[in-house]
C-alpha cells in the first residue's frame, strides 16, 4: 500500500485533491493507497518526526498561513525523509526552488486529471520499486522504514520478533515470524534457519555445522538438521549472484 499525504490549509483544496485521487483509484483498481489530510504542516511534521506516519507521496501547497511549503519540505528532507513530492499551488513563483528540494512535480491549480494521472503512474511505479527494497515496520506508535540490506537477521522472541540491524541497532516488532518471512519472500538473500531465525545471507561471515557468524558480531547456533539446507542456500545464492 502507498501512503499519500495532502497538506493544504484550505479544506476546499483538500477535498478537491482527495476527489481527484478517488477518480484515479477507480480507474486503477490494482493501485492500493491511503490518503491522510493535513491542514497544519507542523502537525504533519511532528507525526513524521516521531515516525507515527511515513508518507510515500506528499501533495504540498506552497502558500501556508505561517510558512512556505518549500520550507516545510526542507525540514522534511532534513529529517532524512525522501518521500515523493508534488507541489500544487496558485503560482509558478517557487517552481525553481521546488526542484531544489527534489520535488517530483510542480502543478499550478487547478490540477487536471490528464496532467496528474500520468505523473501518478510514474511515481507509483518508482515507489513500488523502492518499497520492494524496504520494510515498513511498526514498533509501538512508531513506524520504521528499514532498508532490506540493513537487516542482518530476525530472531523470534515469543509473540514478538527482534530484528538486528547492520548499524548495531535492534527493532522489536509484534509480528509473527511467518508474516515477516512473507514480506521478505521476494528477496533471495533471506532464508529461514529453523523456526526461530531468518538470516540475510549478505551478512554471513562464516558458517560451520554448529554455528553461523554474522558480520555484526552475533553468533547463531544452528538447530539440528539445519546446516545442510542452509549450506545449499548459501552457495546457491552466491553462485546465482556470480552468473
Amino acid at each position: 500500500m502507498f501512503h499519500i499525504a495532502i497538506c493544504d490549509d484550505e479544506i476546499e483544496e483538500l477535498d478537491k485533491a482527495e476527489h481527484i485521487l478517488e477518480i484515479y483509484r477507480k480507474q486503477h483498481k490494482t493501485c492500493d493507497f491511503s490518503v491522510q489530510r493535513f491542514t497544519d504542516a507542523e502537525e504533519m511534521l511532528q507525526k513524521i518526526q516521531k515516525k507515527e506516519y511515513v508518507p510515500d507521496l506528499l501533495f504540498m501547497d506552497i502558500y501556508l498561513p505561517d510558512r512556505l511549503g518549500i520550507d516545510v519540505v526542507k525540514e522534511l528532507r532534513g529529517m532524512g525523509n525522501g518521500c515523493r513530492i508534488i507541489f500544487a499551488t496558485t503560482s509558478t513563483e517557487y517552481a525553481l526552488e521546488a526542484f531544489r528540494v527534489n520535488a517530483d512535480q510542480y502543478f499550478v491549480k487547478p490540477i487536471m486529471e490528464k496532467e496528474l494521472f500520468p505523473v501518478l503512474d510514474k511515481l507509483f511505479e518508482k515507489v513500488g520499486r523502492e518499497q520492494k527494497k524496504c520494510l515498513s515496520l511498526q514498533n509501538g506508535s512508531r513506524i520504521h522504514k528499514v532498508s532490506l540490506q540493513d537487516i542482518v537477521f530476525c530472531e523470534a522472541q515469543k509473540k514478538s520478533q527482534n530484528i538486528y540491524l547492520a548499524d548495531g541497532g535492534q527493532l522489536q516488532v509484534r509480528m509473527t515470524m511467518t508474516k515477516i518471512y512473507d514480506l521478505l519472500a521476494g528477496s533471495p538473500e533471506f532464508v529461514k534457519v529453523g523456526i526461530s531465525y531468518i538470516i540475510n545471507l549478505e551478512h554471513v561471515d562464516s558458517l560451520n555445522t554448529r554455528e553461523l557468524q554474522m558480520d555484526n558480531g552475533e553468533t547463531i547456533y544452528l538447530p539440528r538438521g539445519s546446516y545442510h539446507p542452509l549450506r545449499e542456500s548459501y552457495f546457491g545464492y552466491y553462485c546465482e549472484e556470480g552468473l
